[in-house]
């Protein structure tokens, strides 16, 4: 960009007006770089806000600063009623992401003609933060899904059943957090709608609900993310094609299976099965040595799998922080409600 002299406003009040969206502007960028940095470990968002600010820094010139007049300004410590109800880092960041916009909506307006360069640089940084801001909402809402997945201690898994919603239903008003959507008989627009539902009810829970393998089903119904076998596409490309906010999990057999998941970048394991398995019958289990053993190789939030029930998960009570995937035993369960409570209790108390 050329270098245009800035011509100094014949008006002072535009003066004051500009020196004082600039700190706007300025002040904002920060709370924004302060939330990437310390709320979102981003780096990457950050460090982009920081240019911004630093932009505008060079631009704030010494002829806007010295008509400053702060302790005669008619709006100094108004405050509005609505700005004591931002309860979430996200409203924070929103709030302040818009004040940023408003400001340097006025420095460009105030500035076409005095301070052209000025003027583009506020152009250019405002249309941006409308881009930075849906991104840094994405992976904030990816942070809240990962919070809550390390509080999971029973992943229900579904199977084929006429009244799947039902007993989802009743497992998430036991308690269930995490919920896997895993369909092998139904047809493709069968499989979205029921796995509609099931996402709408684990909404109403606060839960978090993932589709198995079928990355354009969970696309489809906005699912919180997906669940990968072994086989399943690579990590990297589901990456791609969910975007950072979703979470990733991934079966495991082994210390090599832990160890390339966690290189792989996913959000959380399976590890198993365990005992003999219904829906894993052509896998032989791993037992509980091993599931010790991985536990102990892996910092990611993993779950044991496979032909856990209410008559054997007192064999594994020696785990500490145990965190156990089900599929029959809730879902074939007379009293599914029962069965998940009782095995969330086991999970606490042990």
């Amino acid at each position: 960009m050329k270098s245009i002299p800035v011509t100094p406003p014949s008006d002072n009040r535009i003066a004051q007006l500009i020196d004082a969206n600039l700190d706007r502007a300025r002040e904002g960028l920060r709370v924004m770089e302060d939330w990437c940095r310390f709320g979102l470990k981003r780096s990457d968002f950050s460090i982009q806000i920081k240019d911004w600010r630093q932009q505008l820094g060079v631009h704030h010139h010494n002829i806007y600063r010295k008509e400053r007049l702060t302790s005669i300004d008619p709006a100094m410590g108004i405050s509005h009623p609505l700005q004591t109800v931002r309860s979430t880092p996200e409203d924070v960041f929103i709030a302040n992401s818009s004040r940023v916009q408003e400001a340097l909506r006025v420095i460009e307006e105030f500035t076409r003609k005095t301070d052209p360069n000025l003027c583009e640089i506020a152009s250019k940084i405002r249309y941006e933060t409308y881009e930075i801001e849906i991104k840094v909402l994405k992976s904030t809402e990816g942070v809240n899904k990962r919070e809550t997945l390390k509080y999971c201690s029973v992943y229900l898994i579904t199977s084929n059943r006429r009244d799947i919603e039902e007993v989802v239903l009743h497992a998430l008003k036991a308690g269930v957090k995490i919920v896997q959507y895993r369909e092998k008989f139904l047809n493709d627009n069968e499989k979205i709608s029921q796995a509609k539902c099931l996402a709408s009810l684990c909404k109403k829970f606060n839960s978090l609900f993932i589709v198995n393998d079928r990355i354009d089903i969970a696309l489809a119904v906005d699912a919180d993310g997906i669940h990968l076998g072994q086989e399943d596409m690579p990590t990297k490309i589901a990456r791609q094609l969910l975007g950072a906010e979703k979470i990733i999990g991934r079966s495991t057999h082994c210390l090599e299976d832990i160890k390339n998941a966690e290189g792989e970048g996913c959000d959380y394991i399976g590890i198993g099965p365990i005992f003999p398995s219904e829906t894993k019958k052509q896998l032989n289990p791993i037992g509980i040595d091993n599931l010790k053993k991985g536990l102990s190789e892996t910092i990611l939030p993993a779950f044991a799998i496979g032909g856990i029930n209410k008559s054997n998960i007192t064999k594994l009570n020696q785990i500490n922080n145990l965190r156990i995937a089900v599929s029959n035993a809730i879902i074939n369960s007379n009293d599914p409600f029962s069965t998940t409570e009782e095995l969330i209790k086991f999970l606490i108390c042990n």
